[in-house]
């Protein structure tokens, strides 16, 4: 894996990291900002998480497991999707980290998804 083709993306949200943190782990909220996936998920370190809905007109299931999970601060899992078209096996599984700190009120969210082979790979992540 490159360092240089890790995605990275962050946001400031008018909200507390509890509520942030909800949105993460919630499938009803989850289905609003990820394209309809529905998630299937304890988010609790070592767990399975699943996704599974429609990309451009094909139906997924991707897979990965629960690295890191602490309330309010970070959640990090490993994700794995058929669509890419390679085997599955631990190199091709992406690394997704996303991190919460609050500040008055509000709370900057960073997410850094690595193992993207390219940067092509790299820039379409972070307009995802």
């Amino acid at each position: 894996m490159n360092p240089n083709h890790s995605a990275r993306a962050t946001i400031t949200i008018d909200g507390p990291a509890e509520r942030v943190w909800a949105a993460l782990v919630t499938p009803a909220s989850i289905k609003q900002y990820m394209f309809g996936t529905n998630v299937t998920s304890r988010f609790e370190p070592g767990g399975p998480i699943t996704w599974k809905g429609e990309w451009k007109g094909k139906p997924y299931e991707d897979k990965g497991t629960i690295k890191r999970a602490e309330p309010g601060r970070v959640l990090e899992y490993t994700h794995y999707s058929p669509l890419g078209g390679l085997p599955d096996v631990p190199e091709n599984y992406h690394t997704v980290t996303i991190e919460l700190s609050e500040r008055s009120g509000k709370t900057l969210v960073t997410l850094v998804q690595g193992g993207s082979r390219t940067d092509e790979e790299r820039q379409h992540s972070e307009a995802n």
